[in-house]
């Protein structure tokens, strides 16, 4: 065997060797059975609002009118199902054993500020505040601290992706939704050029001609969940008219398309928020005439 790879296996040694050692001195310790123990405690249905720190900026959740809402940074709507997932989360963040309680290792498990701090209220009263830290090594369990406790647990599960999310990842990013047996009137309009799409006697047509059962219901489905891409916060001012208007339950969905771009601006008569649609995106509503029609 050659001297080189005699060199890496003994490095290879030392460093299991090493991390064998730190990880069973003294305070430390770990368990792959389930304690029943749950971090924190609090009533999921009397919360009003999250405030989560990760990387020195912090998001803050909180219920307005009976609707989840990004309170900070931004103000906007935020994406319930989000929301609602963090704190049915947060109340069940079951304990698989005690790591730590070294307090000059909590750095090592990411439960100190290089982590992200969870902090839970009720009805306006802080009721839980807690630390996640990064994964363990089966990538399946999160290690995970109380505010105010050195002690260092295993949780199950990879927590970062429910709890870890920027701004913009927090934000509803429905354009348009509706019930989709509830559309039976589309109006496209692109220039000049107008056609309707409609459901009438258990029949689809475009104008009056005979519409493709199976383009329709495609189309209804992009219609009835339309989603963005990107925010557009700046102050967006479209310098031309619309490329189309799609009018359908009430509302207008106008498409912008900026001169060399393949992407599309759009905004919906609902709200003064302007977003940023990729082509494919945008393409799958964009239909013309002739994508409707029975061939």
């Amino acid at each position: 065997m050659k001297r080189s790879t005699w060199i890496l296996i003994v490095v290879l040694f030392l460093l299991a060797a090493t991390t064998y050692v730190v990880l069973q001195r003294p305070g430390e310790s770990s368990s792959p059975a389930s304690t029943g123990e749950m971090l924190v405690s609090y009533d999921s249905a009397a919360v009003d609002k999250l405030e989560i720190t990760s990387g020195g900026a912090a998001v803050v959740l909180a219920l307005e009118e009976g609707k989840w809402m990004i309170a900070s940074p931004v103000h906007y709507r935020a994406d319930g199902a989000a929301v609602t997932a963090a704190v049915s989360r947060g109340r069940r963040l079951e304990l698989k054993g005690l790591v730590s309680s070294n307090p000059q290792k909590q750095s090592v498990f990411q439960v100190d500020t290089s982590g992200a701090r969870v902090r839970v209220f009720a009805r306006g009263v802080e009721t839980a505040n807690f630390l996640i830290g990064k994964v363990g090594t089966s990538f399946s369990e999160t290690y995970v601290r109380r505010e105010g406790s050195n002690d260092v647990y295993i949780a199950d599960g990879p927590l970062s992706y429910i709890f870890v999310k920027s701004p913009k990842d927090w934000r509803d990013r429905v354009i348009f939704k509706a019930d989709r047996d509830k559309i039976v009137n589309i109006a496209y309009r692109y220039g000049d050029t107008t056609f309707t799409v409609t459901f009438h006697d258990s029949v689809w047509k475009v104008d009056n001609a005979p519409a493709s059962v199976s383009a329709v219901q495609s189309l209804l489905g992009s219609l009835s969940n339309f989603l963005t891409n990107e925010f557009v916060d700046s102050g967006y001012t479209p310098s031309s008219a619309p490329s189309a208007i799609v009018e359908l339950l009430g509302t207008q969905i106008r498409f912008y398309q900026p001169k060399n771009s393949t992407k599309f601006m759009v905004q919906s008569s609902q709200s003064l928020q302007w977003y940023e649609v990729e082509s494919w995106r945008a393409s799958e509503i964009l239909k013309r005439k002739k994508d409707l029609q029975l061939q």
